[in-house]
């Protein structure tokens, strides 16, 4: 375990098996559709690219990058959207898949799939890894979570402090005195 962590959350063989889990249940539900999955940078990179390969079926990636926290633990309400100029293309008639890393407040989440439900797609679901409800101020649905997390700062699996501690392949609490 890393220094800076008071406890690990979420092992990597826990990770994994879930996002295998996960994985199968989406080439189900897309079977016979090649899904158009937009990810949110940068948090949700590790889970996507270990999403997409458990799920043994044709897709097509997208990404776009959304902010609300920069260097802070809590969002500051201020959604920066930058859609890469691959989402400038048409996705009405399209399946849609948004997958990120957490739910948070719901505030960028939100933003996202309002944005991308103005561009008609034939469906549009999401697809999280953790669920974080306690913080919860925008309502926002999510078709697919890995697991329900606790209110408290995670970081690892692409959660990130700072840019700092995204790369561990677990998840754990950050120790409060690393970021007071």
């Amino acid at each position: 375990m890393h220094e800076d962590l008071s406890r690990v959350v979420y092992s990597e063989d826990e990770i994994q098996r879930r996002v295998r889990e996960l994985g199968a249940e989406l080439a189900r539900e897309y079977a016979g559709v090649r899904p158009l999955i937009v990810g949110i940078l940068k948090g949700s990179f590790f889970f996507l690219a270990d999403l997409v390969r458990a799920m043994d079926a044709p897709v097509e990636l997208r990404f776009l990058k959304a902010s609300s926290y920069g260097a802070g633990t809590v969002t500051s309400g201020n959604v920066v959207i930058d859609i890469a100029s691959d989402l400038q293309a048409d996705i009405s008639g399209r399946h849609v898949l948004v997958v990120d890393d957490i739910i948070d407040t719901g505030v960028t989440l939100r933003r996202i799939v309002d944005l991308l439900a103005e561009k008609n797609p034939a469906s549009l679901k999401v697809c999280v890894l953790l669920t974080k409800t306690a913080a919860r101020r925008a309502e926002v649905r999510h078709d697919y979570a890995g697991f329900v997390c606790p209110p408290e700062f995670l970081v690892g699996y692409g959660l990130d402090y700072a840019e700092r501690y995204r790369n561990l392949p677990y998840i754990g609490v950050l120790r409060p005195e690393i970021y007071i």
